[in-house]
């Protein structure tokens, strides 16, 4: 759905400060409280539900340039956040319903106001990123605000990327093709894909673009042992399956049960049967030590590189957070690296664009660990790619 295409009614706009109200003042997730909406107005089709999602996330991607632009102090009254949803519309260019009684405000350019406020990010997150990405976070954090596209990843266990196009194409889903990302495609429609018949049959998963990426640069081969010690609910698991074509094992490890459920579900439906859950227990590491091909250490991250798709995050993350993080990876590494076989390699990948999380924690670990050695890295940036922030490094264990 185009942003001209807006029609907002009062229903809808009433549902929508509820979902700032429970973002900003409660610190829940937007796609929880959006789903949680959903399900108690079944009664919408799916251009109210589109309408509702769309003025949400972008409203929160932009929250700190609106406020300015309304020269107020952010105050979450029911009455501030209607105005505020009057002066998205106005921004956009969009007709704004009378019963809003909306007081128009001047909508200044972005290119008058600091940079900071512009990209709409709080001071310290701002702070944070410049640090140490200097001019380069400029150019991301505008990158960074273009919302995500929707990218299919086809599921080569039980259709190909021209049988899938096709399939999609007879139900009116136009898909497109991307160069360098061999089993992506781009959904050209906004709808609910995780209804169609496919997605239930599954012949393919919703994987962001540079996401997909990561199972690619593991290298494995089919009849490998590889082991994705954090796995949660499987999405490079699934990969990885599909490029081992089912074939040798892998054991997908996650401390979160939960999430190992979810993976549970998920290879049932793609028809992956080489993969063995577990949920890491005191002597699971013991247990597998020297035994990995290849280990993959997708680690928990400040999430940097996907505010494109998780907006109300930018608006979390702080020096702490990021700290925590770094620390849990640290330990990771150091842990879990025993894992690796001599001659099989550790994949390191982070879904964040900050060096300190990213070539920095191979660094120090590579001092501390002379038996590993580097073989490849890489970020890819959304600035140049246009999907989420990656960065991946695969070391290889020498003795």
């Amino acid at each position: 759905m185009k942003t001209k295409e807006i029609k907002l009614f009062p229903n809808l706009a009433k549902s929508i400060v509820q979902i700032l109200y429970a973002v900003f003042s409660e610190g829940k997730k937007a796609d929880k409280v959006i789903e949680k909406q959903f399900k108690q107005n079944k009664q919408w089709g799916s251009r109210d539900r589109a309408t509702v999602a769309e003025i949400s996330y972008e409203m929160i991607r932009h929250w700190r340039y609106l406020w300015y632009v309304n020269q107020k102090d952010i105050q979450l009254s029911q009455k501030n956040l209607f105005q505020l949803i009057g002066t998205y519309l106005h921004w956009k260019g969009e007709p704004v319903p009378e019963w809003l009684e909306y007081q128009p405000v001047i909508v200044q350019s972005r290119y008058n106001i600091p940079t900071c406020i512009a990209e709409s990010f709080s001071e310290e997150f701002w702070n944070l990123m410049y640090e140490e990405l200097n001019k380069q976070w400029e150019i991301e954090a505008h990158a960074l605000n273009v919302p995500a596209k929707v990218i299919l990843r086809v599921n080569t266990l039980k259709t190909t990327k021209q049988q899938l196009r096709q399939l999609l194409l007879q139900e009116q889903i136009k898909t497109t093709e991307l160069e360098d990302y061999p089993y992506a495609l781009i959904l050209e429609n906004k709808i609910n894909i995780f209804q169609n018949s496919y997605f239930k049959q599954g012949y393919f998963e919703v994987q962001d673009a540079n996401s997909q990426k990561v199972a690619e640069f593991c290298q494995v081969l089919p009849g490998m042992r590889v082991i994705d010690a954090c796995a949660g609910a499987g999405g490079k698991t699934l990969h990885l399956a599909a490029l081992m074509k089912n074939k040798g094992k892998i054991i997908a490890l996650d401390t979160a049960e939960y999430k190992l459920l979810e993976l549970k579900k998920r290879m049932t439906r793609a028809g992956a049967d080489n993969i063995e859950i577990r949920t890491i227990q005191p002597n699971t590491l013991k247990n597998l030590k020297n035994s990995a091909d290849r280990l993959l250490l997708d680690v928990p991250c400040s999430g940097t590189g996907v505010l494109k798709r998780n907006p109300d995050a930018k608006w979390k993350i702080n020096s702490q957070f990021i700290e925590e993080n770094r620390k849990k990876q640290a330990f990771i590494l150091n842990h879990y690296a025993r894992l690796t076989k001599i001659q099989g390699k550790l994949i390191y990948s982070t879904c964040s664009i900050l060096p300190s999380e990213n070539e920095l924690q191979i660094e120090q670990f590579l001092k501390n660990h002379p038996n590993f050695e580097l073989e490849e890295q890489k970020t890819l940036l959304p600035s140049k790619t246009g999907f989420d922030g990656f960065f991946m490094a695969r070391l290889i264990r020498k003795y």
